[in-house]
């Protein structure tokens, strides 16, 4: 029992430090293949990229023609009596395709949240028109039967534009949410175009032709070729056109957001949602919807 006893507690003794002395490599593998965990972004820098999607722009067109008509109807019972002016309606258009620029910014990262200041350009180069004629003749106090016909004819297209926008977003690692909003500047040319026809003649001199004997000499306006003995039949002299074509500078808004992905710390992939309103200018209005994808470059 003494031998035993000897035995047992030698081979607890010794078992433990000759396993410390052995080298199982195979088991514990090679230091050559350990892999570091992949290091988190940090998102905060500068970068510049550029971005490519489709725009679909929503155009109206308020009042453009009521001004013009007004203007060109001014001091005659066609817009003092018969208000010629509001006949015409700008009905809104839409147009849409593909859009294209580039971008630029900074980002300053606080634990977690980002926040940052990006401008961008891009290029859209379309625009769409509208178009409305409309005719009325009324007997007028002064006792003509007054014509007014008006072929209107309007039409914007933006060129191009640009946005300082801030940003803020929340990272996730690789990959940032964001939420964006600011300025935009643009360039648009708008066209607004009025064809005017205003004739007439006395009609009470024209209904007593009818019946008397003697025949009266029928006051008139507006015609090329009028004939006495048959008004109605008179040919109106070509209509007149009033309006401009201008290139014009236009200030809106812009918000948007989008979510970007850090392909490395380096290389950036994002994909984006913008708005931007250009309200009012020079009687226009345009909204454009735009989703679109970029790539950039963080330094």
């Amino acid at each position: 029992m003494r031998i035993a006893t000897l035995a047992l507690l030698t081979s607890v003794l010794v078992s433990p430090a000759f396993a410390a002395d052995l080298d199982y490599g195979v088991l514990r593998g090679a230091d050559d293949d350990y892999v570091a965990p992949a290091p988190l972004v940090d998102w905060s820098g500068f970068y510049v990229g550029g971005h490519g999607g489709y725009t679909s722009a929503a155009l109206g067109f308020n009042n453009a023609f009521q001004s013009i008509v007004a203007n060109a109807l001014r001091n005659t019972v066609a817009e003092s009596e018969m208000g010629a002016s509001q006949y015409l309606a700008a009905r809104a258009t839409h147009s849409g395709g593909a859009s294209y620029g580039v971008f630029a910014g900074v980002n300053y990262q606080f634990e977690d949240v980002v926040a940052g200041l990006e401008a961008d350009y891009t290029y859209f180069g379309r625009g769409g028109d509208t178009f409305d004629q409309i005719g009325r003749s009324t007997i007028t106090k002064d006792e003509f039967l007054t014509t007014v016909r008006l072929t209107g004819q309007a039409s914007t297209k933006i060129q191009d534009y640009g946005t300082i926008r801030g940003r803020l977003g929340y990272a996730f690692g690789n990959l940032l949410p964001f939420f964006t909003g600011g300025m935009a500047l643009g360039r648009a040319t708008v066209s607004d175009t009025v064809t005017v026809q205003n004739f007439g003649y006395n009609n009470t001199t024209f209904a007593s032709n009818q019946t008397g004997a003697t025949k009266s000499f029928i006051n008139n306006y507006g015609y090329s070729v009028f004939y006495q003995d048959n008004p109605p039949g008179s040919i109106p002299a070509p209509g007149t056109v009033h309006g401009t074509t201008k290139k014009v500078t236009v200030v809106g808004l812009a918000v948007g957001g989008g979510l970007e992905y850090a392909i490395t710390p380096n290389f950036l992939l994002r994909g984006e949602y913008q708005y931007v309103l250009f309200n009012d200018f020079q009687g226009h209005k345009a909204e454009l919807n735009t989703v679109r994808g970029g790539a950039a470059i963080k330094f």
